[in-house]
């Protein structure tokens, strides 16, 4: 009876979960669905077929949000990763570390305002370029933090034992500490990954309407209530998270266990 009862519950929570995901592939292969009906009037994939092929150019926003996120994700884990190092190793590393929560304390829109005047005076306003390093802003602060205990006593007697051993600084980051932070990387990689992906207010600040991202496609739609191609703009957002979430199961939990 109890392994009954936990399987029925099991299964409710597992349609509740699925749900959201379903509704919104659904709704994005229909149209002309209109209050009392309980079917839309179209199923198919007019909205598929449309949106992708005309001068909206979703798909070119889809493909300069995966561009934008790889790099952010890239140079923001790798260069945390190093800056982790050299805070780690600061006589004022709680400071370091403290300061490094900085960007959390204002929400995107308004910290995205703070900076925009040098944005502006670099030239990096309204292109893909400014809103890369406007991310990387929240995104390496992020590594520092995530890579912080990474950093130890043990791992600085590895790195003491490749000097006594006549290494060099390059051969420490490649053969020793890249390969036993490499599950950490990988996670770090992913996580930047999402949080660029995601990422709203300070592209549509930045990025001034002319870097349309994916996020920001999605909010254009739901605000001029085209709720069918707001719902294929977010199947096309969420397919890359989920992507990422299998691999990261797949690969990168099994090597940490």
């Amino acid at each position: 009876m109890k392994r009954s009862l936990k399987s029925i519950l099991l299964a409710i929570a597992g349609v509740l979960i699925i749900f959201p995901f379903l509704y919104l592939v659904m709704l994005s292969f229909a149209s002309e669905w209109q209050y009392p009906n309980i079917l839309p009037g179209y199923f198919g994939l007019n909205n598929w077929k449309t949106i992708l092929g005309s001068e909206i150019g979703l798909l070119t926003s889809f493909f300069e949000s995966v561009l934008i996120s790889l790099s952010v994700a890239f140079v923001s884990t790798l260069s945390g990763f190093w800056g982790s190092r050299a805070v780690y190793n600061h006589p004022n590393n709680k400071l370091l570390t403290l300061l490094t929560y900085f960007p959390y304390i204002l929400a995107p829109v308004v910290f995205a305002a703070c900076f925009s005047y040098f944005f502006i005076k670099m030239g990096l306003f309204g292109n893909a370029f400014g809103v890369v390093a406007a991310q990387f802003l929240i995104t390496y602060p992020f590594a520092l933090i995530f890579f912080s205990s990474f950093w130890n006593k043990k791992i600085r007697s590895y790195e003491e034992l490749v000097t006594t051993l006549g290494g060099n600084s390059f051969q420490t980051y490649v053969m020793v500490l890249l390969p036993l932070a490499k599950g950490l990387l990988l996670i770090c990689f992913f996580q930047t990954f999402l949080i660029s992906w995601f990422e709203y207010g300070l592209t549509s600040v930045i990025g001034l309407g002319k870097v349309q991202t994916l996020t920001i496609k999605v909010f254009m739609y739901i605000k001029e209530a085209n709720y069918y191609y707001g719902a294929l703009s977010c199947c096309l957002l969420i397919f890359p998270p989920v992507l990422l979430l299998y691999f990261n199961k797949k690969y990168v939990f099994k090597s940490l266990v």
